[in-house]
Protein backbone atom coordinates (compact mmCIF):
# COMPACT_ATOMS: atom_id res chain seq x y z
CA UNK A 1 0.00 0.00 0.00
CA UNK A 2 1.36 3.36 -1.05
CA UNK A 3 1.01 6.36 1.64
CA UNK A 4 -0.99 7.83 -1.11
CA UNK A 5 -3.47 5.38 -0.18
CA UNK A 6 -3.35 5.45 3.30
CA UNK A 7 -6.19 7.63 4.93
CA UNK A 8 -5.15 10.98 5.89
CA UNK A 9 -5.99 11.02 9.52
CA UNK A 10 -3.81 7.50 10.05
CA UNK A 11 -0.59 9.38 8.71
CA UNK A 12 1.37 11.64 11.43
CA UNK A 13 1.83 14.87 10.92
CA UNK A 14 5.40 14.56 11.14
CA UNK A 15 5.30 11.80 8.53
CA UNK A 16 3.05 13.72 6.10
CA UNK A 17 5.67 16.79 6.33
CA UNK A 18 8.39 14.67 5.59
CA UNK A 19 6.20 13.87 2.26
CA UNK A 20 5.57 16.60 1.26
CA UNK A 21 9.07 18.62 2.24
CA UNK A 22 10.30 21.06 -0.18
CA UNK A 23 14.12 21.68 -0.50
CA UNK A 24 13.41 25.27 -0.01
CA UNK A 25 13.11 24.61 3.32
CA UNK A 26 16.26 22.60 4.26
CA UNK A 27 18.71 25.82 5.21
CA UNK A 28 15.98 27.47 7.24
CA UNK A 29 15.21 24.32 9.51
CA UNK A 30 18.95 23.74 9.79
CA UNK A 31 19.68 27.59 10.75
CA UNK A 32 16.73 27.59 12.68
CA UNK A 33 18.29 23.97 14.59
CA UNK A 34 21.46 25.51 15.60
CA UNK A 35 20.41 28.58 16.79
CA UNK A 36 17.85 26.91 18.86
CA UNK A 37 20.06 24.43 20.45
CA UNK A 38 22.34 27.21 22.17
CA UNK A 39 19.09 27.77 24.33
CA UNK A 40 18.22 23.82 24.56
CA UNK A 41 21.39 23.06 26.65
CA UNK A 42 21.36 26.14 28.99
CA UNK A 43 17.54 26.06 29.93
CA UNK A 44 17.22 22.27 29.78
CA UNK A 45 20.38 22.13 32.52
CA UNK A 46 18.88 25.01 34.51
CA UNK A 47 15.48 23.84 34.40
CA UNK A 48 16.08 20.07 35.68
CA UNK A 49 18.17 21.46 38.57
CA UNK A 50 14.78 23.34 39.51
CA UNK A 51 12.87 20.23 39.31
CA UNK A 52 15.98 18.86 41.74
CA UNK A 53 17.33 16.35 39.37
CA UNK A 54 20.43 15.90 37.95
CA UNK A 55 21.48 18.65 35.25
CA UNK A 56 21.50 15.78 32.09
CA UNK A 57 18.46 15.06 32.90
CA UNK A 58 17.04 18.08 31.42
CA UNK A 59 19.22 17.08 28.40
CA UNK A 60 17.05 13.78 27.95
CA UNK A 61 13.97 15.78 28.40
CA UNK A 62 14.85 17.68 25.67
CA UNK A 63 16.46 15.18 22.83
CA UNK A 64 13.49 12.55 23.73
CA UNK A 65 10.39 14.57 23.37
CA UNK A 66 12.03 16.81 19.63
CA UNK A 67 12.47 13.84 18.06
CA UNK A 68 8.94 12.05 19.16
CA UNK A 69 7.21 15.07 18.28
CA UNK A 70 8.54 15.88 15.10
CA UNK A 71 7.03 12.43 14.22
CA UNK A 72 3.51 12.68 16.12
CA UNK A 73 3.39 16.65 16.99
CA UNK A 74 0.73 18.38 14.68
CA UNK A 75 2.25 22.68 15.23
CA UNK A 76 5.27 22.42 12.62
CA UNK A 77 6.53 25.57 14.62
CA UNK A 78 6.47 24.43 18.26
CA UNK A 79 9.40 23.64 20.43
CA UNK A 80 8.53 21.23 23.20
CA UNK A 81 11.00 20.26 26.72
CA UNK A 82 11.19 21.29 30.17
CA UNK A 83 9.53 23.96 31.27
CA UNK A 84 9.84 27.02 34.08
CA UNK A 85 5.94 26.43 34.53
CA UNK A 86 6.26 23.15 35.34
CA UNK A 87 9.61 21.98 37.13
CA UNK A 88 8.67 23.63 40.55
CA UNK A 89 5.42 20.98 40.55
CA UNK A 90 7.87 18.26 39.81
CA UNK A 91 10.33 19.27 42.44
CA UNK A 92 7.37 19.14 45.37
CA UNK A 93 5.85 15.86 43.74
CA UNK A 94 9.03 13.77 43.62
CA UNK A 95 11.42 15.03 46.10
CA UNK A 96 9.75 14.23 49.43
CA UNK A 97 9.11 10.81 48.00
CA UNK A 98 12.49 10.65 47.22
CA UNK A 99 14.39 11.59 50.37
CA UNK A 100 17.44 12.64 49.09
CA UNK A 101 18.19 9.52 47.24
CA UNK A 102 19.03 10.90 43.35
CA UNK A 103 18.78 7.99 41.76
CA UNK A 104 14.98 7.88 43.09
CA UNK A 105 14.23 11.29 42.17
CA UNK A 106 14.92 10.16 38.31
CA UNK A 107 12.95 7.36 38.74
CA UNK A 108 10.01 8.51 40.25
CA UNK A 109 10.54 11.83 37.46
CA UNK A 110 10.08 9.02 34.89
CA UNK A 111 7.29 7.59 36.35
CA UNK A 112 5.32 11.19 36.76
CA UNK A 113 6.37 11.71 33.19
CA UNK A 114 5.17 8.56 31.97
CA UNK A 115 1.28 9.07 33.78
CA UNK A 116 1.40 12.80 32.61
CA UNK A 117 1.51 11.11 29.13
CA UNK A 118 -1.23 8.55 29.78
CA UNK A 119 -3.20 11.06 30.68
CA UNK A 120 -2.56 13.25 28.05
CA UNK A 121 -2.52 10.39 25.44
CA UNK A 122 -6.48 9.47 27.14
CA UNK A 123 -7.56 12.63 27.00
CA UNK A 124 -6.36 13.44 23.09
CA UNK A 125 -8.01 10.08 21.89
CA UNK A 126 -11.39 11.23 24.17
CA UNK A 127 -10.99 14.63 22.71
CA UNK A 128 -10.84 16.31 26.22
CA UNK A 129 -9.26 19.20 25.58
CA UNK A 130 -11.99 21.62 27.07
CA UNK A 131 -11.07 20.32 30.70
CA UNK A 132 -7.77 23.19 30.02
CA UNK A 133 -10.97 25.75 30.43
CA UNK A 134 -10.87 24.91 34.39
CA UNK A 135 -7.27 26.78 34.31
CA UNK A 136 -9.33 30.54 33.50
CA UNK A 137 -6.92 33.68 32.54
CA UNK A 138 -7.19 34.71 36.00
CA UNK A 139 -6.17 31.18 37.49
CA UNK A 140 -3.23 31.19 34.62
CA UNK A 141 -2.29 34.97 35.91
CA UNK A 142 -1.99 34.55 39.78
CA UNK A 143 -0.29 31.01 39.47
CA UNK A 144 2.43 32.15 36.61
CA UNK A 145 3.37 35.13 38.83
CA UNK A 146 3.73 32.59 41.81
CA UNK A 147 5.60 30.44 39.99
CA UNK A 148 7.59 32.71 38.91
CA UNK A 149 8.20 34.10 42.35
CA UNK A 150 9.35 30.62 43.75
CA UNK A 151 12.16 30.30 40.56
CA UNK A 152 13.14 33.67 41.14
CA UNK A 153 14.12 32.44 44.95
CA UNK A 154 15.00 28.79 44.88
CA UNK A 155 17.98 31.06 41.72
CA UNK A 156 18.78 33.39 44.19
CA UNK A 157 21.60 31.44 46.68
CA UNK A 158 22.89 29.88 43.51
CA UNK A 159 23.35 33.38 42.07
CA UNK A 160 25.24 34.09 45.24
CA UNK A 161 27.38 31.40 45.23
CA UNK A 162 25.94 29.60 48.55
CA UNK A 163 23.53 26.65 49.07
CA UNK A 164 19.82 26.25 50.90
CA UNK A 165 17.50 24.20 52.46
CA UNK A 166 14.14 24.56 53.27
CA UNK A 167 10.64 22.59 53.85
CA UNK A 168 8.61 25.71 52.38
CA UNK A 169 9.03 29.06 50.50
CA UNK A 170 9.37 31.10 54.53
CA UNK A 171 11.86 28.49 55.53
CA UNK A 172 13.87 29.39 51.92
CA UNK A 173 13.88 32.55 52.39
CA UNK A 174 14.97 32.64 55.89
CA UNK A 175 17.45 30.62 55.15
CA UNK A 176 18.41 32.88 52.38
CA UNK A 177 19.13 35.97 54.79
CA UNK A 178 20.45 33.92 57.35
CA UNK A 179 23.26 32.93 54.74
CA UNK A 180 23.77 36.56 53.68
CA UNK A 181 24.18 37.87 57.01
CA UNK A 182 26.60 34.71 58.21
CA UNK A 183 29.04 35.91 55.09
CA UNK A 184 28.28 33.11 52.90
CA UNK A 185 28.45 35.07 49.65
CA UNK A 186 31.10 34.14 47.39
CA UNK A 187 31.79 37.46 45.39
CA UNK A 188 32.99 35.28 42.38
CA UNK A 189 30.26 33.69 42.02
CA UNK A 190 28.02 36.64 42.38
CA UNK A 191 30.39 38.31 40.03
CA UNK A 192 29.57 35.93 36.93
CA UNK A 193 25.96 35.77 37.92
CA UNK A 194 25.06 39.25 37.62
CA UNK A 195 27.70 39.53 34.85
CA UNK A 196 25.02 37.09 32.99
CA UNK A 197 22.27 39.09 34.25
CA UNK A 198 23.66 41.88 32.13
CA UNK A 199 24.68 40.03 28.76
CA UNK A 200 21.17 38.33 28.72
CA UNK A 201 18.99 41.43 29.31
CA UNK A 202 21.60 44.08 27.51
CA UNK A 203 21.64 41.57 24.20
CA UNK A 204 18.10 41.65 24.40
CA UNK A 205 17.31 45.18 24.81
CA UNK A 206 19.69 45.67 22.21
CA UNK A 207 17.87 42.87 19.64
CA UNK A 208 21.22 41.42 19.13
CA UNK A 209 21.12 38.35 16.51
CA UNK A 210 22.89 36.39 19.07
CA UNK A 211 21.10 35.36 21.80
CA UNK A 212 21.69 36.70 24.61
CA UNK A 213 21.93 33.33 26.66
CA UNK A 214 24.22 31.85 24.19
CA UNK A 215 26.58 34.94 24.78
CA UNK A 216 26.41 34.40 28.51
CA UNK A 217 27.52 30.80 28.70
CA UNK A 218 30.06 30.62 26.59
CA UNK A 219 31.70 33.50 27.78
CA UNK A 220 31.36 32.52 31.71
CA UNK A 221 32.65 29.30 30.49
CA UNK A 222 35.45 30.09 28.73
CA UNK A 223 36.25 32.80 31.45
CA UNK A 224 36.40 29.27 34.26
CA UNK A 225 38.22 27.61 31.66
CA UNK A 226 41.18 30.01 30.74
CA UNK A 227 41.14 31.35 34.36
CA UNK A 228 41.03 28.36 35.76
CA UNK A 229 38.69 29.07 38.45
CA UNK A 230 36.35 25.95 38.65
CA UNK A 231 37.98 25.20 41.86
CA UNK A 232 37.11 28.80 43.57
CA UNK A 233 33.98 28.66 42.50
CA UNK A 234 30.03 26.13 42.19
CA UNK A 235 30.43 24.84 39.01
CA UNK A 236 27.51 22.80 37.17
CA UNK A 237 30.16 19.59 36.68
CA UNK A 238 30.53 17.80 33.69
CA UNK A 239 27.73 15.55 32.52
CA UNK A 240 28.06 11.74 31.62
CA UNK A 241 28.60 10.78 28.49
CA UNK A 242 26.49 8.78 26.59
CA UNK A 243 22.56 8.66 25.62
CA UNK A 244 19.08 8.22 27.22
CA UNK A 245 18.63 5.43 29.37
CA UNK A 246 16.11 3.78 31.42
CA UNK A 247 16.27 4.50 34.84
CA UNK A 248 13.03 3.30 36.30
CA UNK A 249 14.35 1.14 39.05
CA UNK A 250 13.36 0.58 42.40
CA UNK A 251 9.55 2.16 41.83
CA UNK A 252 6.65 0.45 43.40
CA UNK A 253 3.11 0.47 43.26
CA UNK A 254 2.58 3.02 46.15
CA UNK A 255 4.51 5.15 44.28
CA UNK A 256 2.06 5.39 41.49
CA UNK A 257 -0.98 6.53 43.74
CA UNK A 258 1.47 8.84 45.47
CA UNK A 259 1.87 11.00 41.97
CA UNK A 260 -1.95 10.44 40.89
CA UNK A 261 -3.06 14.01 41.93
CA UNK A 262 0.61 15.47 41.04
CA UNK A 263 -0.03 13.97 37.74
CA UNK A 264 -3.12 15.21 36.81
CA UNK A 265 -2.53 18.29 37.54
CA UNK A 266 1.03 18.68 35.40
CA UNK A 267 -1.19 17.55 32.62
CA UNK A 268 -3.82 19.99 33.10
CA UNK A 269 -1.28 22.91 33.14
CA UNK A 270 1.20 21.18 30.61
CA UNK A 271 -1.66 20.75 27.98
CA UNK A 272 -3.17 24.55 28.85
CA UNK A 273 0.22 25.71 27.89
CA UNK A 274 0.97 23.78 25.06
CA UNK A 275 -2.30 24.54 23.33
CA UNK A 276 -1.95 28.21 24.22
CA UNK A 277 1.16 28.69 22.40
CA UNK A 278 0.14 25.88 19.42
CA UNK A 279 -3.13 27.72 18.26
CA UNK A 280 -0.91 31.05 18.70
CA UNK A 281 1.90 30.70 16.52
CA UNK A 282 -0.22 28.57 14.16
CA UNK A 283 -2.20 31.10 13.58
CA UNK A 284 0.71 33.66 12.69
CA UNK A 285 1.08 30.94 10.11
CA UNK A 286 -2.12 30.67 8.18
CA UNK A 287 -2.63 27.17 9.62
CA UNK A 288 -4.98 25.59 12.11
CA UNK A 289 -3.94 22.63 14.68
CA UNK A 290 -6.25 20.16 16.17
CA UNK A 291 -6.00 20.58 19.95
CA UNK A 292 -6.64 16.96 20.34
CA UNK A 293 -3.80 15.55 18.02
CA UNK A 294 -2.08 17.66 20.21
CA UNK A 295 -2.77 16.61 23.51
CA UNK A 296 -2.17 13.12 21.87
CA UNK A 297 1.19 14.26 20.83
CA UNK A 298 2.27 15.75 23.81
CA UNK A 299 1.48 12.83 25.65
CA UNK A 300 3.31 10.62 23.35
CA UNK A 301 6.02 12.64 23.91
CA UNK A 302 5.66 12.92 27.81
CA UNK A 303 5.53 8.82 27.59
CA UNK A 304 8.91 8.12 25.99
CA UNK A 305 10.94 10.53 27.81
CA UNK A 306 9.74 9.14 31.00
CA UNK A 307 11.40 5.75 30.05
CA UNK A 308 14.23 7.47 28.71
CA UNK A 309 15.51 9.39 32.06
CA UNK A 310 13.35 12.60 31.20
CA UNK A 311 10.56 14.02 33.43
CA UNK A 312 7.54 15.93 32.77
CA UNK A 313 8.00 18.80 29.78
CA UNK A 314 5.22 20.73 27.63
CA UNK A 315 5.62 23.19 24.89
CA UNK A 316 8.24 26.35 25.50
CA UNK A 317 7.14 29.72 25.38
CA UNK A 318 10.63 31.05 25.28
CA UNK A 319 12.12 28.54 22.76
CA UNK A 320 8.99 28.61 20.09
CA UNK A 321 9.63 32.16 19.16
CA UNK A 322 13.60 31.68 18.81
CA UNK A 323 12.88 29.07 16.00
CA UNK A 324 10.49 30.72 14.99
CA UNK A 325 12.32 33.86 14.31
CA UNK A 326 15.77 32.40 13.39
CA UNK A 327 13.06 30.76 10.10
CA UNK A 328 11.99 27.64 10.81
CA UNK A 329 9.52 25.90 8.95
CA UNK A 330 9.02 22.47 10.18
CA UNK A 331 9.45 19.88 12.62
CA UNK A 332 12.68 19.21 11.30
CA UNK A 333 14.21 22.19 13.64
CA UNK A 334 13.66 20.37 16.00
CA UNK A 335 14.99 17.19 15.12
CA UNK A 336 18.11 19.16 14.54
CA UNK A 337 18.66 20.47 18.23
CA UNK A 338 17.48 16.92 19.22
CA UNK A 339 20.76 15.45 16.80
CA UNK A 340 23.16 18.13 17.92
CA UNK A 341 22.33 17.85 21.56
CA UNK A 342 23.11 14.59 21.29
CA UNK A 343 26.18 15.18 19.85
CA UNK A 344 27.30 17.57 22.63
CA UNK A 345 26.54 15.08 24.51
CA UNK A 346 28.47 12.22 22.87
CA UNK A 347 31.48 14.30 22.31
CA UNK A 348 32.21 17.29 24.94
CA UNK A 349 30.03 16.11 27.72
CA UNK A 350 32.95 17.64 29.75
CA UNK A 351 32.21 21.63 28.64
CA UNK A 352 29.54 22.12 31.64
CA UNK A 353 32.61 21.15 33.75
CA UNK A 354 33.51 24.90 33.47
CA UNK A 355 30.10 26.25 33.69
CA UNK A 356 29.17 28.51 36.82
CA UNK A 357 25.94 27.64 38.50
CA UNK A 358 25.78 31.28 38.99
CA UNK A 359 25.62 31.51 35.22
CA UNK A 360 23.24 28.98 35.13
CA UNK A 361 20.88 30.46 37.63
CA UNK A 362 21.14 33.74 35.80
CA UNK A 363 19.58 31.69 32.81
CA UNK A 364 16.36 30.58 35.06
CA UNK A 365 16.01 33.97 36.52
CA UNK A 366 15.39 35.58 33.08
CA UNK A 367 13.36 32.77 32.18
CA UNK A 368 11.41 32.93 35.14
CA UNK A 369 11.43 36.59 35.17
CA UNK A 370 9.10 36.24 31.78
CA UNK A 371 6.15 35.00 33.53
CA UNK A 372 5.59 37.50 35.50
CA UNK A 373 2.66 39.46 34.65
CA UNK A 374 1.70 42.34 36.57
CA UNK A 375 -0.26 44.03 34.00
CA UNK A 376 -1.99 41.28 33.53
CA UNK A 377 -3.26 41.70 37.46
CA UNK A 378 -3.90 45.21 37.18
CA UNK A 379 -6.05 44.66 34.34
CA UNK A 380 -7.88 42.38 35.86
CA UNK A 381 -8.33 44.74 38.89
CA UNK A 382 -9.65 47.37 36.44
CA UNK A 383 -12.45 44.65 34.98
CA UNK A 384 -13.23 42.06 37.17
CA UNK A 385 -12.50 42.26 41.08
CA UNK A 386 -14.00 39.01 41.71
CA UNK A 387 -11.47 38.03 38.66
CA UNK A 388 -8.67 39.75 40.72
CA UNK A 389 -9.57 38.14 43.70
CA UNK A 390 -9.27 34.90 42.10
CA UNK A 391 -5.59 35.03 40.47
CA UNK A 392 -4.83 36.65 44.18
CA UNK A 393 -5.85 33.37 45.52
CA UNK A 394 -4.11 31.49 42.97
CA UNK A 395 -0.89 33.49 44.12
CA UNK A 396 -1.16 33.09 47.35
CA UNK A 397 -2.37 29.36 47.35
CA UNK A 398 0.71 28.55 45.45
CA UNK A 399 2.76 30.30 47.79
CA UNK A 400 1.57 28.98 51.39
CA UNK A 401 0.04 25.43 50.40
CA UNK A 402 2.09 24.54 47.43
CA UNK A 403 1.83 24.81 43.87
CA UNK A 404 -0.73 21.73 43.28
CA UNK A 405 -2.81 22.31 46.35
CA UNK A 406 -2.79 26.00 45.61
CA UNK A 407 -3.85 25.30 41.94
CA UNK A 408 -6.61 23.49 43.22
CA UNK A 409 -7.71 25.90 45.55
CA UNK A 410 -7.75 28.71 42.97
CA UNK A 411 -10.05 26.20 40.68
CA UNK A 412 -12.53 25.16 43.09
CA UNK A 413 -13.14 29.15 44.36
CA UNK A 414 -13.32 29.89 40.17
CA UNK A 415 -16.04 27.16 39.91
CA UNK A 416 -17.66 28.78 43.02
CA UNK A 417 -17.42 32.70 41.39
CA UNK A 418 -19.06 31.02 38.64
CA UNK A 419 -21.94 29.17 40.88
CA UNK A 420 -22.20 32.03 42.57
CA UNK A 421 -22.56 34.50 39.40
CA UNK A 422 -24.77 32.31 38.12
CA UNK A 423 -26.89 32.32 41.55
CA UNK A 424 -27.17 36.04 41.07
CA UNK A 425 -27.17 37.27 38.33
CA UNK A 426 -28.18 40.29 36.71
CA UNK A 427 -31.52 41.05 36.56
CA UNK A 428 -33.70 43.84 34.89
CA UNK A 429 -37.12 45.60 34.04
CA UNK A 430 -37.79 46.44 30.81
CA UNK A 431 -39.36 49.63 28.85
CA UNK A 432 -40.09 51.41 26.00
CA UNK A 433 -37.67 54.24 25.40
CA UNK A 434 -39.44 56.45 22.85
CA UNK A 435 -37.79 56.98 19.42
CA UNK A 436 -35.19 53.97 20.75
CA UNK A 437 -35.68 50.58 18.75
CA UNK A 438 -36.05 47.56 21.49
CA UNK A 439 -36.83 47.30 24.97
CA UNK A 440 -34.21 48.37 27.73
CA UNK A 441 -33.21 48.39 31.30
CA UNK A 442 -35.41 51.06 33.23
CA UNK A 443 -32.46 51.22 35.67
CA UNK A 444 -30.27 52.48 32.72
CA UNK A 445 -32.77 54.41 31.04
CA UNK A 446 -34.85 56.81 33.41
CA UNK A 447 -36.73 58.28 30.88
CA UNK A 448 -37.91 55.00 29.94
CA UNK A 449 -41.78 53.85 30.82
CA UNK A 450 -43.07 50.70 31.83
CA UNK A 451 -46.24 49.52 29.13
CA UNK A 452 -49.24 49.65 30.27
CA UNK A 453 -50.64 46.93 32.14
CA UNK A 454 -47.44 45.17 31.14
CA UNK A 455 -44.51 44.08 33.17
CA UNK A 456 -40.90 42.75 31.12
CA UNK A 457 -38.77 41.39 32.98
CA UNK A 458 -34.94 39.70 32.33
CA UNK A 459 -33.08 37.30 34.06
CA UNK A 460 -29.46 36.84 32.62
CA UNK A 461 -28.81 33.26 33.54
CA UNK A 462 -29.54 29.85 32.94
CA UNK A 463 -31.97 28.87 35.92
CA UNK A 464 -31.22 26.06 38.36
CA UNK A 465 -31.58 24.82 41.51
CA UNK A 466 -29.27 27.86 43.38
CA UNK A 467 -31.24 30.64 41.47
CA UNK A 468 -35.17 29.36 40.81
CA UNK A 469 -36.80 31.00 44.09
CA UNK A 470 -33.97 34.11 43.30
CA UNK A 471 -35.95 34.91 39.73
CA UNK A 472 -39.19 34.27 41.09
CA UNK A 473 -39.20 36.73 44.09
CA UNK A 474 -37.59 38.85 41.34
CA UNK A 475 -40.73 38.37 38.89
CA UNK A 476 -43.24 39.06 42.24
CA UNK A 477 -41.39 41.99 43.27
CA UNK A 478 -41.25 43.21 40.26
CA UNK A 479 -45.14 43.21 39.94
CA UNK A 480 -46.22 44.28 43.12
CA UNK A 481 -43.96 47.48 42.45
CA UNK A 482 -46.02 48.29 39.52
CA UNK A 483 -49.13 48.47 41.21
CA UNK A 484 -52.49 47.35 40.14
CA UNK A 485 -53.66 47.11 36.62
CA UNK A 486 -50.66 44.24 35.20
CA UNK A 487 -52.66 41.93 33.09
CA UNK A 488 -49.14 40.48 31.48
CA UNK A 489 -46.21 39.66 32.22
CA UNK A 490 -43.21 39.04 29.66
CA UNK A 491 -39.62 37.00 30.15
CA UNK A 492 -37.34 38.42 28.21
CA UNK A 493 -36.16 34.52 27.87
CA UNK A 494 -33.17 34.59 25.24
CA UNK A 495 -30.24 34.54 27.97
CA UNK A 496 -31.89 31.56 29.92
CA UNK A 497 -29.93 28.80 28.14
CA UNK A 498 -31.05 26.14 29.98
CA UNK A 499 -33.74 24.93 33.09
CA UNK A 500 -33.47 22.45 35.43
CA UNK A 501 -36.09 20.55 37.27
CA UNK A 502 -36.35 22.41 40.31
CA UNK A 503 -36.45 25.89 38.30
CA UNK A 504 -39.65 24.23 36.16
CA UNK A 505 -40.93 23.82 39.53
CA UNK A 506 -40.16 27.16 40.35
CA UNK A 507 -41.58 28.14 37.41
CA UNK A 508 -44.57 26.83 37.52
CA UNK A 509 -45.30 28.08 41.29
CA UNK A 510 -44.86 31.40 39.44
CA UNK A 511 -47.38 30.71 36.49
CA UNK A 512 -49.78 29.74 39.81
CA UNK A 513 -49.16 32.83 41.82
CA UNK A 514 -49.38 35.10 38.07
CA UNK A 515 -52.88 33.23 37.13
CA UNK A 516 -54.59 33.39 40.77
CA UNK A 517 -54.30 37.36 40.18
CA UNK A 518 -55.50 37.32 36.60
CA UNK A 519 -52.04 37.95 34.73
CA UNK A 520 -50.92 36.05 32.13
CA UNK A 521 -47.35 35.03 31.76
CA UNK A 522 -45.62 35.10 27.79
CA UNK A 523 -42.45 33.80 27.21
CA UNK A 524 -40.74 35.40 24.40
CA UNK A 525 -37.48 34.93 22.61
CA UNK A 526 -37.16 31.29 24.37
CA UNK A 527 -34.33 28.75 22.59
CA UNK A 528 -36.29 25.61 20.99
CA UNK A 529 -33.99 23.01 23.21
CA UNK A 530 -35.15 24.99 26.00
CA UNK A 531 -38.98 24.80 25.30
CA UNK A 532 -38.13 21.17 24.13
CA UNK A 533 -37.20 21.00 27.78
CA UNK A 534 -40.60 22.27 29.44
CA UNK A 535 -42.13 19.78 26.72
CA UNK A 536 -40.51 16.82 28.07
CA UNK A 537 -41.33 17.68 31.50
CA UNK A 538 -45.17 17.80 30.59
CA UNK A 539 -46.13 21.24 30.54
CA UNK A 540 -47.07 21.12 26.70
CA UNK A 541 -50.89 22.07 28.07
CA UNK A 542 -50.20 24.79 30.58
CA UNK A 543 -47.17 26.23 28.43
CA UNK A 544 -49.23 26.24 24.77
CA UNK A 545 -47.65 27.57 21.43
CA UNK A 546 -49.60 30.94 21.91
CA UNK A 547 -47.58 31.54 25.11
CA UNK A 548 -44.59 31.63 23.33
CA UNK A 549 -43.51 34.77 21.54
CA UNK A 550 -40.51 35.06 18.86
CA UNK A 551 -39.53 38.37 20.36
CA UNK A 552 -40.42 40.63 22.76
CA UNK A 553 -41.44 43.19 20.34
CA UNK A 554 -44.08 40.61 19.23
CA UNK A 555 -45.56 39.82 23.00
CA UNK A 556 -45.98 43.72 23.23
CA UNK A 557 -47.75 44.33 20.22
CA UNK A 558 -49.78 41.42 20.76
CA UNK A 559 -50.86 42.56 23.94
CA UNK A 560 -51.11 45.83 23.23
CA UNK A 561 -53.07 45.37 19.89
CA UNK A 562 -51.05 47.93 18.08
CA UNK A 563 -47.75 48.48 16.63
CA UNK A 564 -45.07 51.07 17.69
CA UNK A 565 -45.48 54.26 16.19
CA UNK A 566 -42.79 56.46 17.76
CA UNK A 567 -39.65 54.71 15.65
CA UNK A 568 -39.94 56.56 11.85
CA UNK A 569 -36.55 58.20 10.77
CA UNK A 570 -34.48 56.56 14.05
CA UNK A 571 -31.73 54.52 14.58
CA UNK A 572 -31.12 51.34 16.49
CA UNK A 573 -29.33 51.33 19.57
CA UNK A 574 -26.57 49.28 18.93
CA UNK A 575 -23.84 50.95 22.16
CA UNK A 576 -25.43 49.55 25.56
CA UNK A 577 -26.12 45.73 24.59
CA UNK A 578 -29.90 45.76 26.42
CA UNK A 579 -31.71 45.76 23.68
CA UNK A 580 -34.04 42.63 23.34
CA UNK A 581 -36.27 41.66 19.98
CA UNK A 582 -36.52 43.66 16.49
CA UNK A 583 -39.66 45.62 16.93
CA UNK A 584 -41.68 46.75 14.31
Amino acid sequence: MTAKRIPRWLVPPGVDTALTYERAWLWPDVRAGLVLTALLIPAGMGYAEVAGLPPETGLYATIVPLLVYAVFGPSKILVIGPDSALAPIIAAAILPLAVGDESRAVALAGLLAIMVGVVLLAGGVLRLGFVTDLLSKPIRVGYLNAIALIVLISQVPKLLGFSVEGDSLLDEVGAIFAGIAGGEIQPLAVAFGVGCLVVILGLTWLKSPVPGVLAAVVVATALVWILGLAEDLPVVGALPGGLPTPALAGLEWSDVADLALPALGIALIAFADTAVLSRTFAARRGETVDGSKEMAALGVSNIATGFLSGFPMCGSSSRTPVAEQAGAKTQFTGVVGAVLLIAFMLLVPGLTAHLPAAALAAVVIVAASRLIDVKGFIRLVRMDRVDALLSASAFLGVLVFGVLEGIGVAIGLSLLAFVIRSWRPYRAELGRVEGLRGYHDLSRYPEGERIPGVVIVRFDAPLFFANGDLFDAFVRSRVKDAGPGIRTVILAAEPITDIDTTAIDELVELDDYLASRGIRLVIAEMKDPVVDVLREYGLRDRFPPERFAPTVGAAVDDVTGTLRGDLDGTKWDDDDGDDVGGER
